[in-house]
C-alpha cells in the first residue's frame, strides 16, 4: 500500500519534467523571442566613435571592401540578405585569437548547410595578414570559403568599420602605423545590415548564446 502511495508522487514528478525539458527542446529550435536592433546610443559610449554616439536609430554598417584568404575582393554585395558574425583577429596572435577562431568554426559547423549564416573576420594587422598568410590560417583552421571570408585591407578603412560600424572596440586611434586595436567581440548582423548582438567570443557560454540568436534571427 505504502509503496503505491509513493509511486504515484514519482510518475507525477518525471510526467512534469518530461514536459518541462519537451518544452524546452521545443523553445530551442523553435525560438520566439525577438532580438534587439542596436543602434550607436545602445552601446557604452566609449565603443563608439564621438561623432555617432548620439545616434538613436537607423545605424547600419558601411559599405566595405576588403581581400580575402584567395584574393578575392569582398564586399557587402557578398553579404546581401545575410545574417553574418564579424570578428576582428590577427594571424600571430598569441592569446584571444586562437580561441576565437575555434569559437568561430564552432558557429561554421553549426550553420554550415545554412546558406543564409556567414561569417567575416577582419585582420587588425594588414599588412603582416598577407593573401598567402592569410590563405595557410584558414586551410589551417579549417575554413569553409563559401562562408567565411578571412580579409586583410586598408587598415585605416579596417580601423573605421571597427570603431564607426561594428562598435568593437575602445580605443580611439586614427588607423595609422601606432594604431592598434585588440578585442574579443563578435558581432551579429541581420539582412538589413543592422547590429543585433554582441557576444564574447573566448566565452563557450556566449558562443552558445550567438547560435541561439542566430536560430532566432533567421525566423524573422
Amino acid at each position: 500500500m505504502l509503496f503505491k502511495f509513493l509511486k504515484r508522487p514519482i510518475s507525477i514528478l518525471l510526467a512534469v519534467l518530461l514536459i518541462v525539458m519537451g518544452y524546452a527542446i521545443y523553445s530551442w529550435y523553435n525560438p520566439s523571442d525577438t532580438l534587439p536592433i542596436y543602434n550607436p546610443a545602445d552601446f557604452t559610449p566609449e565603443l563608439v566613435d564621438k561623432s555617432l554616439q548620439e545616434t538613436s536609430e537607423n545605424h547600419t554598417v558601411s559599405d566595405f571592401n576588403l581581400i580575402n584568404q584567395n584574393g578575392k575582393v569582398i564586399t557587402q554585395e557578398d553579404y546581401k540578405n545575410k545574417i553574418y558574425i564579424t570578428d576582428f583577429f590577427f594571424t600571430r596572435c598569441p592569446s584571444i585569437c586562437p580561441i576565437m577562431t575555434n569559437n568561430m568554426v564552432k558557429v561554421q559547423e553549426e550553420f554550415l548547410k545554412n546558406k543564409d549564416v556567414m561569417m567575416l573576420s577582419l585582420s587588425v594587422t594588414p599588412i603582416v595578414d598577407s593573401i598567402p598568410v592569410l590563405r595557410e590560417y584558414a586551410t589551417k583552421k579549417g575554413v569553409d570559403d563559401s562562408k567565411w571570408n578571412i580579409t586583410t585591407g586598408d587598415k585605416k578603412h579596417i580601423y573605421e568599420l571597427a570603431r564607426k560600424s561594428y562598435f568593437a572596440v575602445v580605443e580611439q586611434g586614427d588607423g595609422g602605423m601606432q594604431d592598434f586595436i585588440h578585442t574579443p567581440n563578435f558581432i551579429l548582423v541581420d539582412k538589413k545590415k543592422q547590429i543585433r548582438g554582441i557576444y564574447d567570443g573566448t566565452d563557450d557560454e556566449e558562443i552558445l548564446r550567438l547560435i541561439k540568436d542566430i536560430h532566432i534571427l533567421r525566423e524573422e
